[in-house]
């Protein structure tokens, strides 16, 4: 993670965004040779000098107050997500307020793999921050079988959006899935810089994949929370669902993960079918143990 190139080049597309008579300033000017925001309209929006921004957006975070910080979210029009990813951007420019991770095993608490076990009607995984699934119920593998089928029992769902073709069957709006996980991984970038294996992903996705390529280059930042999805499941057909994305308390960058349909709607129907094909599934796979 080269820092200062991710600060410049996130504040610089922040304010290109801004037009600026959002903001109350005249629009025309035969001096305006940008769509967004100068620097210097930036700093006077902000309260700050111009040389100090210039500072800013040059890299330079260290000994940034929060107020400066919070004046600068409220120009640049930043999100939740886009505010956590400066926040972040700021600890790692000032020493001791951040110390580097050291690489540790991701393990889900036998509580936790209870609780997936004892769900049976609805999907249910958790991931890490780097999007590798770690552990899943029987529905969620039943629901999960093209990108298992394809990477195995923990795949990485980022992997398997960016550079398996049949994610474009499977995720009926591909492209934003895609994009989103772009952002998933930018964002987690900034909060654990030091995970080798999440920049070997990164350099993977982007050296195999032009669509990422150009997407990690927008510093586009996105937090999975919740909302709907559409999906092609090769068993039961097109399904949209609701899914809501849970931090697991305790336990850094892991997620909850669990998709559900409304009452009475042919993806509610369709789930029941899942269920059916994961009960069947671990039927024999019982029965195999057993024999």
């Amino acid at each position: 993670m080269d820092l200062r190139k991710d600060i410049s080049d996130f504040l610089t597309s922040r304010r290109a965004r801004i037009s600026p008579e959002s903001v109350g300033l005249p629009s025309y000017s035969p001096n305006r040779r940008v769509a967004g925001l100068r620097r210097e309209e930036v700093a006077m929006l902000a309260g700050v000098s111009v040389d100090y921004y210039t500072r800013i957006e040059r890299g330079q975070l260290k000994g940034v107050s929060e107020s400066v910080v919070a004046g600068l979210a409220r120009v640049l029009n930043l999100d939740d997500a886009e505010r956590k990813y400066l926040d972040n951007l700021v600890s790692l420019s000032n020493p001791g307020i951040r110390l580097p991770s050291k690489p540790r095993p991701m393990v889900v608490k036998s509580s936790l793999l209870r609780l997936l076990e004892s769900v049976e009607d609805v999907p249910m995984y958790v991931r890490n921050g780097r999007m590798d699934i770690l552990a899943m119920n029987a529905m969620a593998k039943q629901f999960l079988s093209p990108v298992i089928a394809s990477q195995g029992p923990q795949p990485n769902m980022a992997r398997f959006c960016i550079l398996d073709p049949s994610a474009q069957d499977y995720f009926v709006d591909w492209e934003k899935v895609a994009t989103d996980t772009v952002g998933i991984l930018r964002a987690q970038a900034s909060r654990d810089p030091y995970d080798k294996q999440l920049t070997d992903l990164i350099g993977e996705l982007c050296t195999l994949s032009e669509f990422f390529r150009v997407h990690w280059a927008a510093h586009n930042v996105h937090e999975h929370k919740g909302g709907t999805k559409r999906f092609n499941h090769p068993e039961v057909g097109q399904m949209e669902l609701m899914f809501e994305a849970f931090d697991v308390p305790n336990e850094e960058s892991l997620r909850l993960n669990t998709y559900f349909a409304p009452a009475g709607s042919a993806s509610e129907n369709a789930l029941k079918l899942l269920r059916i094909s994961a009960y069947e599934s671990r039927t024999q796979t019982d029965a195999a143990l057993e024999s």
